[in-house]
């Protein structure tokens, strides 16, 4: 990428004036229709649209430092006269995205837009955030895999001009044990990683190395706390929890203007770098290499870009990135932060830390902790992380695992509430400080199967077949409290008698997917009517009356009799009328 001086972004009065070619490129361009928008994103945050507040405890980056060189004024698309030999334009240039990034972010938004519709995330976003914070991941210097071929890596965060963020991974990922960097393509801190991290090449690891990974944890990340990026605050919201500074959310907002105007993608590793950074004022004799940067360079102390209107205190919940307990460096013998004063986390609630709801419900207590010292006291404005642990699919509000809250005056902190998902089963919510070792609070959940209390057969015909043939059709509907029981679970076992429910050994049969025969089915679930059709039985060689059973949670039980007889014929039972499964 060529260098472009004067086109960075400033402080003061340069910054101001950028920021309204932002607005005025933006404002042009966000007319339903635009060339590459399938949804109109909101205009830049100018002076007639205040900032939005966003959440206290803290962003993805850390507020780490980012590249702040603007996209170019001209359109990013060709020329219509333009001929082979002609140059490329610096917007044709800019343009182009490395071929491997730039389909990380295709498939990064068409996961999100299955897995969180209501989010309407523009792979235009996640690819303005990877060219911000790392040059498209230095110009698609990442192997085939999506892998970089060295790991990016920010300034630590040691409060020297940047956040203070005390050593979270034990230097796992950013081979720091004393300070947090941000890394990788989409510069996440390692504590954030720990929660948001997602593997989207399915190589079964989340890596923040890895493009792919990075871009889909990206992507999760900006649609949390159900935001719908297609509104102006929800968009402004997210951008600014990726980094709190109104610079950096007018800077995004460009470069996603820019690429819905018109991309393509490049050869990987073809991609230039941006040449400004926002802490090019800062000195950096003593720091690892910043974002896409192959060396540290000395350069004239001065002020890091001030962060957007400072966030009140909210109640509502935001499951936002576990950042640094205090954002100002600290010396032995200073005052201790907040979260130095925790000794441990106790539940608020008398009711116990077990919770119990049926499945697709939702968990009708609030799971909580209160912050104490070793005296009791309570400790307010400190962070608490929740997460959800064990096989389950339950969520908290917004569909994610992990949530982040901020304690109150009372020093509690109250979780989302508590979604249970269709897997039946048990799993834990435990709690810590974040940013501090201190005794945590856990809880017990369980979500119970959906019930029904009855089950009867669609079809009153007899079902009949002669031996080594086929049964006709058989459907039960499930109820509960009289109306149709929807994604039940159901069991149906070809039982010995009556009185023995155990599985038969001999007589009609299902068939396992090698073909094999089975006389007990699990995983078996009502539709949205409470209808479940039984796969195929089949009879042996065994002539005689034989006893199927199909059971649900909550009690439903129904009886079918099945007969094998050599006077009878497969043919002989019809199957049920279309009007049975109504």
């Amino acid at each position: 990428m060529a260098a472009h001086k004067g086109r960075r972004l400033r402080k003061g009065a340069a910054t101001t004036a950028a920021a309204a070619l932002a607005v005025a490129a933006l404002s042009a361009s966000q007319a339903p229709g635009a060339t590459g928008a399938p949804e109109p994103l909101q205009a830049s945050a100018g002076h007639s649209t205040p900032v939005p507040e966003v959440s206290a405890d803290g962003n993805a980056t850390g507020n780490s430092p980012y590249y702040t060189d603007l996209p170019p004024l001209n359109s990013p698309l060709p020329s219509p006269s333009s001929t082979i030999g002609t140059p490329v334009s610096r917007g044709e240039g800019e343009a182009g995205i490395p071929a491997t990034v730039l389909d990380a972010y295709q498939k990064a938004e068409a996961e999100l837009r299955a897995a969180k519709p209501g989010c309407n995330l523009p792979w235009q976003l996640l690819a303005a955030i990877g060219k911000v914070e790392s040059g498209q991941a230095r110009g698609g210097r990442v192997s085939a895999d999506g892998t970089t071929i060295s790991p990016i890596i920010g300034p630590q965060l040691d409060g020297n001009g940047f956040a203070l963020i005390k050593d979270t991974d034990h230097g796992a990922y950013d081979g720091n044990s004393s300070y947090d960097q941000a890394i990788g393509p989409m510069q996440f801190i390692p504590s954030t990683w720990a929660w948001a991290g997602r593997d989207g090449n399915g190589d079964g690891k989340a890596d923040p190395n890895n493009v792919y990974d990075a871009a889909l944890a990206a992507g999760h990340y900006l649609c949390r706390n159900g935001w719908d990026l297609s509104t102006e605050r929800d968009l402004h919201r997210a951008i600014l929890s990726y980094n709190n500074s109104t610079d950096y959310l007018n800077l995004v907002l460009s470069w996603v203007d820019y690429y819905r105007k018109g991309t393509h993608s490049v050869p990987d590793g073809s991609g230039g770098v941006p040449s400004h950074r926002s802490d090019d004022d800062l000195p950096r004799t003593s720091m690892p290499a910043g974002p896409g940067t192959a060396s540290p360079k000395p350069s004239k102390p001065g002020k890091p870009s001030k962060p957007a209107n400072p966030p009140k205190e909210s109640p509502s919940p935001d499951p936002s990135t576990p950042g640094s307990p205090s954002p100002e460096p600290t010396t032995p013998g200073e005052t201790p932060t907040p979260s130095d004063t925790v000794d441990h986390l106790v539940s608020p609630d008398l009711d116990g830390t077990e919770l119990t709801a049926t499945a697709g419900d939702a968990f009708e207590r609030r799971i909580g902790a209160r912050a104490v010292t070793k005296d009791g006291k309570s400790v307010a404005k400190i962070r608490v992380r929740f997460t959800i642990s064990g096989d389950t699919d339950a969520t908290f509000t917004g569909g994610e695992r992990v949530a982040t809250i901020a304690t109150d005056a009372k020093g509690i902190a109250l979780a989302p509430q508590l979604l249970a998902g269709e897997k039946a089963g048990t799993f834990k919510i435990s709690s810590v400080v974040v940013g501090h070792a201190a005794k945590g609070v856990g809880y017990t959940a369980t979500v119970t199967p959906r019930p029904a209390d009855k089950l009867v057969r669609t079809s009153d015909t007899a079902l009949t077949c002669a031996p080594g043939g086929e049964f006709g059709q058989v459907q039960v509907k499930a109820t509960y409290k009289g109306a149709p029981a929807a994604k039940v679970g159901a069991t149906a076992t070809l039982i010995k008698s009556a009185a023995n429910p155990t599985a038969n050994i001999v007589g009609p049969y299902f068939k396992d997917a090698n073909g094999q025969p089975v006389r007990t089915l699990t995983g078996l679930a009502t539709d949205a009517n409470g209808v479940v059709t039984l796969p195929k039985l089949y009879a042996d060689l065994f002539s005689g009356t034989y006893l199927l059973r199909v059971t649900t949670p909550g009690g439903g039980s129904v009886t079918v009799e099945l007969k094998v007889s050599v006077l009878a014929s497969a043919s002989a039972s019809p199957s049920p009328s279309p009007s049975a499964s109504s």
